[in-house]
């Protein structure tokens, strides 16, 4: 099959379209006949040689695909609500960049009939991540503030969209003038530039005083002793990533006095159960929501040819991404 590799690590020139083993699916798993595939800033890091995939998963980067279910597991598939020929969007620990890939079958979602294989392909790594943060670990409610660092990211672009249709009222912070307006059209209700603003007098100033919730962060390092400051009193802060850095100081006054609670997350190297608890609970409660029309869909700002992956890598690394880029299989 033809699927992109990594050559050596290093820039997205070592990233190339060539012929790989076809992968087969095993016990709970299916073999997808991918359409699209997912770019995300994990598969940068695994390119780079810092983010290895997790043992037994392919060495292929890819942790998203949408396509049709080929075969597989027939009595998982069945126990699932799926069959061979449905419309399917993944999550997977590796492989994701292939004409075809292996997936659990627990770890498959339909895709929603308003939404495209395109579109479907940038949904599962940042909704799962999503879900399994803001509201599995925060607890998010209705009227709950929300702070989402990288408001027009793939993370945070899904964070709005979800928090909102839950009732949570979101600000993010973003880099220019074109990501804050995004994210208003997303529905977040107010951007902070952070190569203007300080995201901590202006959000103090944006909730009265109050601070928030739950706040999203993805960058960490001095991201963390800031959104002390601006976390409500029973605040929690969830860190995702390290964009700024792996080290950080805590104010442990702070977090004594207004009960904080800091918590860090990762996804790919979890267990396929919990992945899998995660899968259902998006089923059951986010699905309705699509299929009823509330206007969730994931934010695809590009869509380029597989063969041009090193080129997607380029600019997401450049930053000007606003949601997310697919990688189209269908022609390659």
């Amino acid at each position: 099959m033809l699927a992109v590799g990594i050559a050596q690590p290093g820039g997205p020139e070592v990233l190339a379209l060539g012929e790989h083993p076809m992968p087969r699916a095993g016990a709970g798993e299916c073999l997808i006949r991918v359409a699209a595939s997912g770019v995300n800033r994990p598969d940068l890091l695994q390119r780079r040689g810092l983010y290895p995939p997790p043992a037994g998963a392919s060495s292929l980067p890819g942790l998203e695909v949408a396509g049709i279910v080929h075969d597989g597991d027939a009595q998982a598939l069945a126990e699932a609500g799926l069959a061979v020929g449905d419309r399917v969007c993944a999550l997977v620990a590796g492989g994701g960049y292939a004409a075809w890939c292996v997936a659990p079958v627990l770890q498959c979602l339909p895709v929603p009939k308003s939404w495209s294989l395109l579109e479907a392909a940038a949904a599962p790594e940042t909704f799962f991540t999503v879900w399994s943060n803001l509201f599995d670990q925060g607890g998010l409610k209705a009227g709950h503030r929300i702070l989402v660092h990288g408001g027009a990211s793939g993370i945070g672009t899904t964070a709005i969209q979800l928090a909102v249709a839950f009732g949570a009222r979101v600000w993010v912070t973003v880099g220019s003038a074109d990501k804050a307006a995004a994210c208003l059209m997303l529905g977040a209700e107010g951007a902070f530039n952070y190569r203007e603003q300080d995201f901590v007098s202006e959000g103090l100033a944006a909730t009265q005083g109050e601070g928030f919730d739950l706040i999203l962060d993805m960058v960490a390092g001095p991201y963390v002793a800031r959104n002390q400051q601006v976390l409500a009193e029973s605040g929690r802060l969830l860190v995702i990533a390290v964009q700024g850095g792996a080290r950080a100081e805590l104010d442990a006054a702070v977090l004594l006095r207004k009960r904080q609670s800091i918590s860090g997350n990762t996804l790919r190297s979890r267990p396929e159960a919990f992945k899998a608890a995660i899968a259902r609970q998006l089923r059951e409660r986010v699905w309705p929501l699509v299929e009823v029309g509330r206007g969730i869909r994931p934010r695809v700002q590009r869509v380029l040819p597989a063969a041009e992956a090193a080129e997607a890598h380029r600019l997401l690394e450049e930053g000007a991404v606003v949601g997310k880029l697919v990688l189209d299989w269908e022609g390659a």
